[in-house]
């Protein structure tokens, strides 16, 4: 089918959907398909036509796309054990796909044909064949899925085996065996591959495999060290249950580490991880192996004082690699290197070994001691850095604020109401907001007095707010910290307060927000501009 040593069959569209949280609009799957074209993706298996409108609507409007690399391809079952494969309806939708290729399914477990579909060995080997000679007379590549293969192979080889040489006496192109459970071993993997590759030489076979025991990348090396030629998983490895075989980790290991050829693109694996993430609304997942936030950032001073001089002394591979990006975290385990490290890439000047260097880190260590942590609020770390080589301006002065809650008997809902008293050059005003809760109410009333002085203020917007207790054995007399995203839209930016009042440290980590958003207009702070509502 392909001149590839590996080819790479995505699911994420079908199999991928059967994960929970995981929801894709017709719309949302014909974007999808177009990125992992993009990517370099040979196949792509969009639906299964037979199981719901949407799927039908999908197949209809993915006639229209013109893809540069990747096969459609069609999902479904084989025949039903009461029906001529001509006269199947679930077939016939199959066909009326119009997919290049169509994979089907059919039971490998004795188990499941006695049952659940409560019929013959011989007449489930009928159904497969039959099924699968029918796509082939029509044109179609068919790629055939033995589901619960590994599973009926442990309780009857001669039977699991059996179904598979009814799909390639059909024509099947490729014989996928499918741990559908999920519970097989990286080495039950292999002795099984290794035994269809004997028993049916010749004849191309691949994998499909399940993250229940978290092993779906590894029982997919094991098959493709048995020979296995093609692969199929999930962008993030969603799925159902616990998901499928991560694309995102087993491509990269089979083109860096094993050497085999199967992207042309793999530099865009981060970008297309984030944007599958962003179309079906899930966070990103930052531990994640190769594309996560974390997967090459450097927490511990002897690890970034190394990873500054050799990259390679604590990284696999190049992160750009996968585009991703070396990480330098700033934590109480830090040394200089990160603060040089990170103030460098802020363009803010701090010499190594330097009284300003030294400062900085030890109250970094200070701060953490006391509840603070850096790794996320990159903008409060900037703002610390510009204040210790004398390149923050302070763009306003806090006299007070205040804050009230109303809460009446009838279950109205409660009112929630902010003061806050501040000067700009000397000019002071003094300003009320109410808002959505206490926080809201004091991020409405700040910018209500900052207006005047910096319009552009209405630029920026609070995007993310995290509450954490940071010692629980306080009680409510703990202290929280409060981690806050704000952007301009163009840039984001982490910000973080600690207190044991959580207005407090809300307080804090709004205004380092709000401060590094005006650092650049604050030292040309004037009188309020006239034309200013």
């Amino acid at each position: 089918m392909h001149g590839k040593p590996v080819l790479i069959y995505d699911t994420t569209l079908r199999d991928g959907t059967q994960g929970e949280g995981f929801q894709l609009s017709g719309l949302d799957k014909l974007r999808i398909v177009q990125r992992l074209d993009d990517f370099g993706m040979d196949f792509i298996e969009g639906g299964w036509p037979g199981s719901n409108p949407k799927d039908i609507e999908f197949f209809r409007e993915a006639k229209k796309l013109t893809l540069k690399h990747a096969k459609l391809t069609a999902f479904g079952a084989t025949r039903r054990a009461d029906s001529r494969v001509e006269a199947d309806p679930q077939v016939r939708l199959l066909m009326e796909a119009e997919t290049p290729v169509v994979t089907i399914f059919g039971k490998s477990w004795q188990l499941h044909v006695t049952e659940v579909l409560h019929t013959s060995v011989e007449q489930n080997r009928a159904m497969i064949r039959d099924t699968v000679t029918h796509l082939v007379r029509h044109g179609r590549v068919v790629i055939y899925d033995a589901e619960h293969f590994f599973d009926g192979y442990k309780d009857s080889p001669e039977h699991a085996l059996g179904t598979l040489a009814a799909a390639a006496e059909g024509g099947a192109a490729c014989l996928v065996l499918c741990d559908t459970n999920g519970g097989s071993l990286p080495s039950e993997i292999l002795q099984t591959c290794l035994a269809v590759k004997a028993h049916l030489p010749g004849i191309p076979f691949g994998i499909h495999t399940h993250n229940d025991c978290e092993l779906g990348v590894a029982n997919a090396l094991a098959a493709i060290r048995a020979g296995a030629s093609q692969v199929q998983g999930t962008i993030n490895g969603y799925g159902e249950r616990t998901g499928n075989c991560n694309l995102t980790s087993v491509i990269p290991i089979l083109q860096l580490k094993l050497g085999l050829s199967v992207v042309p693109s793999l530099e865009k694996l981060r970008d297309l991880s984030y944007f599958v993430d962003d179309v079906s609304n899930n966070p990103h997942f930052a531990r994640a192996a190769f594309v996560g936030s974390t997967a090459f950032a450097h927490k511990g001073g002897m690890h970034v004082n190394a990873v500054q001089k050799l990259a390679r002394s604590y990284e696999h591979i190049a992160p750009g690699s996968v585009g991703n990006a070396q990480n330098i975290l700033v934590s109480e385990l830090s040394g200089q290197a990160n603060i040089l490290i990170k103030a460098a890439a802020l363009g803010i000047p701090l010499a190594k070994g330097s009284p300003e260097a030294t400062a900085v880190l030890r109250q970094v260590k200070e701060l953490e001691h006391d509840g603070y942590s850096f790794e996320a609020a990159d903008g409060s770390l900037e703002l610390l850095l510009r204040r210790a080589v004398g390149s923050y301006t302070k763009p306003f002065e806090l006299h007070e604020y205040h804050t009230s809650t109303r809460q009446y008997r009838d279950g109205h809902t409660p009112v929630c109401e902010a003061t806050v008293k501040l000067s700009v050059n000397g000019e002071r005003t003094l300003t009320v907001a109410e808002g959505h809760g206490v926080v809201n109410s004091l991020d409405l009333a700040l910018r209500k007095a900052l207006r005047p002085f910096y319009p552009a203020i209405d630029g920026v917007s609070l995007v993310d707010y995290k509450v954490r207790i940071v010692n629980g054995h306080d009680a409510t007399a703990a202290k929280t910290r409060v981690l806050m995203v704000t952007t301009d839209g163009t840039r984001d930016w982490g910000t973080v307060g600690v207190s044991e009042n959580i207005i407090e440290a809300s307080w804090l980590a709004l205004v380092d927000g709000i401060e590094l958003f005006l650092q650049p207009r604050a030292a040309g702070a004037a009188a309020p501009h006239s034309d200013t509502p």
